[in-house]
């Protein structure tokens, strides 16, 4: 009898990635798309920007919690976020993957599918041009991401100017809290608060608002670590400090205290939802700097100011605020 669901070591490298990418949709861009010893993508511009990123399995992601097309989608995510805060449109991905031999097919199938999902709402303009597939005891994602800057020139985080507006675009909070849901020993929790799982699952970072955002923005990167990390990195990068409204910040806090309350309830752990706010990663929101006055693109909020560079990089109103979030080598 046929196996239905055969592993990926039953089927071996070729057939096992022939069925995978079989999900994938061509983008204009790509001459040569997978299939080759590499891929040939068209850029006008003549230039391009390139990030990576790894996830890990039990490090960086779990798959009690999160599906193989979770985990597509989210590596997509991830990487697109960075390079829409660099001004870019995103127009390529590469994939590579360790997975354990048993892993059934159609996990990897799903992953692909997840792939593809994200490429579809967060870069439709890109496509997974080729990568990977190699054994292993646990699963590693790793993708490279391409962008093309179509004329203007990359955002970086040395441009912020004394004066400066701080705005965000995307959620902050959310996945931090979605996680702590998802940790939680009563698993009807993140059931009942399902949107903030959800974040943390599915980032969902406002990637179309990047290239616009290039048009006035003076310095931009997208916040994985943690609001402060990120803003720290921004304040040091441009020899400036940075100092955030509380006031602003609120808005984020507050839709996720109910979700606060509920844990604290059950387990008598008392957590803070403006420590999510601030210290919280994996939400992948565009954090910028723009001149005061100038036109912002709509989606972006006013969340504080850059301001003259003094012994702290980051103020939370006038009380120094110390960085804190997630490292990818500390965990």
């Amino acid at each position: 009898m046929e196996n239905v669901d055969p592993t990926v070591a039953e089927l071996g490298e070729v057939e096992a990635l022939k069925r995978a990418v079989a999900v994938f949709r061509r983008a204009p861009s790509t001459l040569v798309g997978s299939g080759d010893d590499a891929a040939v993508v068209a850029v006008e511009d003549g230039r391009f920007v390139v990030t990576t990123d790894t996830m890990v399995e039990y490090h960086d992601f779990r798959r009690d919690f999160s599906t193989a097309f979770d985990l597509g989608y989210k590596a997509v995510a991830s990487n697109v976020a960075d390079v829409a805060a660099m001004g870019a449109v995103p127009n390529a991905l590469v994939v590579a993957m360790v997975i354990p031999p048993a892993t059934k097919q159609s996990w990897l199938e799903d992953f692909a599918k997840g792939l593809q999902e994200g490429i579809d709402q967060l870069a439709p303009a890109a496509e997974v041009v080729g990568g990977d597939l190699a054994s292993g005891s646990q699963i590693v994602i790793s993708v490279t991401a391409h962008g093309h800057l179509e004329g203007r020139e990359p955002i970086l985080r040395s441009g912020a100017k004394v004066g400066d507006v701080v705005a965000v675009a995307g959620t902050l909070g959310r996945a931090a809290c979605g996680l702590d849901l998802l940790f939680h020993e009563d698993a009807t929790l993140a059931k009942a608060y399902d949107e903030w799982a959800s974040v943390q699952r599915r980032p969902q970072p406002p990637v179309s608002l990047g290239p616009v955002a290039a048009n006035t923005a003076t310095s931009m990167l997208d916040v994985s670590d943690s609001l402060t990390l990120d803003a720290t990195r921004i304040a040091k990068a441009s020899t400036v400090s940075i100092k955030l409204n509380k006031a602003a910040l609120e808005g984020y806090a507050a839709v996720l205290e109910l979700a606060q309350q509920s844990m604290t309830a059950r387990d008598g752990i008392v957590r803070s939802a403006m420590d999510w706010v601030l210290f919280g990663g994996e939400d992948h929101a565009l954090l910028a700097t723009f001149p005061a006055g100038s036109e912002m693109p709509k989606g972006f909020k006013i969340i504080g100011e850059v301001i003259a560079q003094t012994s702290t990089p980051l103020y939370l109103d006038q009380e120094p605020l110390t960085p804190m979030g997630w490292d990818s080598i500390k965990g």
